[in-house]
C-alpha cells in the first residue's frame, strides 16, 4: 500500500513539475535569458584579504552596494588575499574576489605560485586602483635601502599572497634573493605587530595607500618607507611590464616627503559561470556608486580606467557595461 501511494505521489509530482517547467520556460522567454539567470546563486560572497589591509573595508562597502542594487544577499569575507582568492574561486568557494593584476595573470598562464595549475574558470570584472608596494620599517631599525636588508628578518607576505612575488621580484632587481634575508611569512596585521615589538626588521606590504596596518604602526613608531629608486623601478618595469611607477605620498604615516616606489593594480574577478546579466549588474553597481565607499581609494575607481592593466579575459557582463559607458 505504501508503495502504491508513493508511486501515485511521484506521478502527480512529475506531472506538476512538467507543467511548472512549461510555465517557467514561457516566463524565461518573456524576461529574456531566464534559464541562464536561474543558475545564479541566491547569495554572493566576496573574498577580500586581511582585516588590516585595503581589500577588506572596500569589500564590505561593495558588498553593501551590490546587495542594495541587485537584491542578492552579499557578504565580504576575510581571506589570505590574491593567490588564495584565485584558487578559492576556481574551487567554487566564493563568487567574487579581490586580486592583484599580476597574480591573476600568473593564474591564467599557470606560472609562479600557480606553476602547473592553470585557472581558466575565472574572469575579470575590472581594475580598481594602484596597489602600492611598500617596504615598511621604523626609524629604529637602521634600514635605509634595499642593501640594508641582507641577513635581516623581513616579512614577505602571507603564504598564497601576491606580496610574496612582489618581494621576490624587487629583491631580484636589487641583486638579492630570498636566501639573502631571513624571510617571514606574515600577513599585514602580523607584520605590524612584529615591527612594533621588534621581532622583525621590515615588511613588504602590497596594498592601496593609506594601508590600515601601516597607519596603526605609525601610531606608536616612526614609519620609514624604503624607496625604489627610478633606475631600479625602470629595470623592474622593463622585465615585468605589469608594474608601474608610483609614490607613497607625503602626509600619510607621518611622512614629510613622498617616497618613490612601484605598484601593480587591484582588480575584481568573478566566476565565469555567473550570468552575463548578473555580472553586468554587479559591475554597474560598483562603478556607479563609488561615492558610497568611505575609503581614500574610492576616488580612483572609475569606469574609464576599469580595463587598464587587465591581463586576463573580461567577463562578458562586465565587458557589456564598459562598452556602454566608454
Amino acid at each position: 500500500m505504501l508503495k502504491k501511494k508513493f508511486g501515485l505521489f511521484a506521478v502527480v509530482t512529475l506531472a506538476g513539475s512538467v507543467f511548472l517547467a512549461g510555465c517557467g520556460d514561457d516566463k524565461a522567454t518573456e524576461g529574456g535569458g531566464g534559464e541562464e539567470a536561474s543558475k545564479d546563486p541566491e547569495f554572493l560572497s566576496i573574498l577580500t584579504g586581511g582585516t588590516t589591509g585595503t581589500y577588506y573595508p572596500l569589500g564590505g562597502a561593495m558588498a553593501s552596494i551590490i546587495e542594495t542594487e541587485t537584491g542578492l544577499d552579499t557578504t565580504a569575507e576575510v581571506s589570505q588575499a590574491s593567490a588564495a582568492n584565485m584558487t578559492a574561486l576556481a574551487d567554487g568557494d566564493a563568487q567574487i574576489a579581490f586580486v592583484q593584476t599580476d597574480t591573476a595573470f600568473y593564474a591564467a598562464e599557470g606560472s609562479n605560485m600557480f606553476e602547473g595549475e592553470v585557472i581558466d574558470t575565472v574572469s575579470a570584472i575590472g581594475a580598481l586602483y594602484p596597489e602600492t608596494i611598500q617596504l615598511v620599517t621604523t626609524s629604529s631599525s637602521g634600514i635605509a635601502s634595499f642593501d640594508d636588508l641582507a641577513g635581516k628578518k623581513i616579512s614577505v607576505g602571507a603564504p598564497g599572497s601576491g606580496t610574496y612575488i612582489n618581494a621576490e621580484q624587487l629583491l631580484e632587481i636589487h641583486g638579492m634573493t630570498m636566501d639573502d634575508i631571513d624571510a617571514q611569512n606574515l600577513d599585514f596585521g602580523e607584520s605590524q605587530e612584529s615591527l612594533q615589538s621588534g621581532q622583525i626588521d621590515a615588511a613588504f606590504i602590497t596594498a592601496g595607500t593609506p594601508t590600515g596596518a601601516v597607519e596603526s604602526l605609525g601610531a606608536t613608531s616612526d614609519v620609514v618607507i624604503i624607496p625604489v629608486e627610478k633606475d631600479k623601478a625602470d629595470e623592474l618595469i622593463e622585465k615585468y611590464p605589469y608594474y608601474a611607477h608610483d609614490v607613497v605620498p607625503s602626509g600619510i604615516y607621518g611622512l614629510t616627503e613622498e617616497v618613490p616606489t612601484v605598484s601593480v593594480l587591484a582588480m575584481l574577478v568573478v566566476q565565469n559561470d555567473l550570468s552575463e546579466d548578473l555580472v553586468y549588474n554587479i559591475t554597474k553597481a560598483i562603478y556607479e556608486n563609488t561615492d558610497k565607499i568611505q575609503h581614500a581609494k574610492a576616488e580612483l575607481i572609475k569606469a574609464e580606467t576599469g580595463l587598464d592593466g587587465i591581463g586576463i579575459d573580461i567577463h562578458p557582463g562586465a565587458q557589456k557595461y564598459f562598452d556602454e559607458v566608454n
